[in-house]
């Protein structure tokens, strides 16, 4: 028994010591700075050397009050709705063609569709930028070839802006997904579609009744991923392709935090706008956990 006693609490000492050093750095890198960002939420802060002024809530009071603020929300939901709405059906049906599809082209699918995805941020913000030039761009020769006179200033029109960042979010996540759904359909058992097929079912109804409820929770994860990158990425594009113009129309919630914090050297209210990013993105983490769990039993 002390044998077994001492083997055990020897696992427990190698555990606890693989497990210590991600402990530690997650303390020193992510848990006391976002418990800097919630206290420094509180204060008047220039940044650097500044002088530190204790204003409570004010930073909040003067926040949601804010035009700037509220567009820059605005925006943001707009990217984390629609962007991952089209991402996800994309995604789930270039999966269901090339996986169920049985297309003898299908590995240079694969390949084609997820290509974006191993190309820099910066560097597909860039590749639409160029895309998009009123000027040199060619998507306006292209519809100034089709008759139109005056194509769209992408960038220029508060109207379209935002459309071509969505546009360029979606062409560089979809084949990522899309690999991770072929992933979770080519487990599926073929008997059950032979069965499915024996009964008269067509492939949109065995998708419906069988493919997505079986990769459902793969589905769930991706989706609450890819709310919460969505956040970050939106800050990416917006900095590469519009850097909030015009006029702060594309402005996302991360570009407004930097753009306060070190534009504005306004870095207490800058912490005040980083702590509702956090606390929007775990509502909304929790509330799509919720909401797709019941079609996970």
């Amino acid at each position: 028994m002390k044998g077994l006693a001492g083997r055990k609490k020897k696992e427990k000492m190698f555990l606890a010591c693989c497990v210590a050093p991600a402990l530690i750095g997650f303390c020193i890198f992510i848990l006391y700075p976002a418990i800097q960002v919630f206290r420094m939420s509180l204060y008047k802060w220039s940044g650097g050397t500044g002088k530190k002024t204790f204003i409570g809530l004010d930073n909040f009071t003067t926040l949601f009050a804010n035009k700037s603020f509220q567009l820059a929300f605005r925006n943001t939901v707009f990217l984390m709705v629609f962007v991952t709405i089209v991402t996800m059906a994309f995604s789930l049906f270039f999966a269901a063609v090339i996986s169920r599809g049985k297309l003898k082209e299908g590995n240079f699918y694969r390949v084609v569709l997820f290509f974006p995805n191993v190309l820099s941020i910066v560097v597909i913000g860039i590749i639409f930028k160029n895309l998009f030039n009123p000027v040199t761009g060619i998507v306006n020769s292209a519809l100034k070839g089709l008759g139109m006179v005056s194509p769209p200033n992408w960038f220029g029109d508060s109207r379209y802006v935002l459309w071509v960042i969505a546009l360029a979010m979606i062409w560089q996540a979809v084949g990522y997904y899309m690999v991770m759904y072929i992933a979770g359909m080519d487990g599926i058992s073929p008997e059950l579609y032979e069965v499915s097929d024996l009964e008269g079912a067509n492939r949109l109804q065995e998708f419906f009744k069988i493919t997505l409820p079986l990769i459902w929770p793969t589905v769930r994860t991706t989706l609450v991923f890819f709310i919460l990158s969505t956040m970050n990425m939106s800050f990416q594009f917006v900095t590469v392709m519009t850097n909030g113009e015009p006029q702060g129309a594309s402005e996302v919630l991360l570009s407004y935090v930097n753009l306060q914090a070190f534009s504005n050297a306004n870095f207490g209210y800058a912490m005040s706008v980083s702590v509702v990013v956090f606390l929007f993105s775990f509502v909304l983490a929790i509330l799509a956990q919720v909401l797709t769990a019941r079609k996970d039993k």
